[in-house]
């Protein structure tokens, strides 16, 4: 394992705050299913709570395990569309990673980024772009706000990145009869969607 991905995950280990690059734009993340860093990520944000955000893991296998309830349809098409630029919204019939679900426990937003140097790391973490909410999504280091760089407890710098946040496509009736829809139009392009997703 590369030294930023053990970094990151003794971060996330004990309960620490992260800056880190993805594959799209600059996120912030903490341990999925410790509250006190949850409230203290949303808190650095200026997010209310009420308001869901997206559980990253970084192998798709991992990501499975973690979800045993999904349908084969669903878990046939993840694959096609991850890892990459895409965040899934699955339905969550279990209620896992709550904190992260905001008012709706039984819909879960599922990312899996394509980052090399953090390859490896199987910690799930709640994840969220590294702004104020609101804010523009930072493709340099030096764009995330300083009091974000200055609270949090690792900083792991990747360069200049592509700037778009992901697509979030809504995958929750997916396994029912196929059908999908686009809720934030990102970096994957809704073509390429569509070859993963109605094939």
């Amino acid at each position: 394992m590369r030294a930023e991905a053990e970094q990151f995950e003794r971060c996330m280990a004990v309960g620490g705050l992260a800056v880190f690059p993805a594959d799209t734009v600059y996120g912030l993340a903490c341990d999925a299913q410790n509250r006190v860093a949850v409230e203290r990520l949303y808190l650095l944000k200026r997010r209310s709570l009420r308001k869901p955000a997206a559980v990253m893991l970084f192998d798709l296998e991992v990501a499975l395990a973690a979800l045993p309830e999904l349908g084969q349809r669903t878990r046939s098409a993840l694959p096609r569309l991850l890892p990459g630029g895409v965040t899934v919204l699955l339905p969550n019939p279990a209620a896992r990673f709550p904190l992260a679900c905001g008012e709706d426990p039984y819909t879960l937003g599922l990312r899996v980024p394509a980052v090399a140097s953090l390859a490896g790391v199987r910690w799930p973490v709640l994840q969220s772009s590294a702004n104020r909410a609101g804010g523009p999504d930072p493709r340099e280091l030096e764009q995330v706000p300083d009091l974000i760089r200055a609270s949090v407890d690792l900083v792991i710098d990747g360069g200049r990145l592509p700037g778009t946040p992901s697509t979030v496509v809504d995958l929750r009736r997916y396994e029912e009869d196929g059908s999908w829809s686009v809720v934030r139009a990102g970096a994957v392009p809704g073509d390429q969607l569509a070859a993963a997703l109605d094939a």
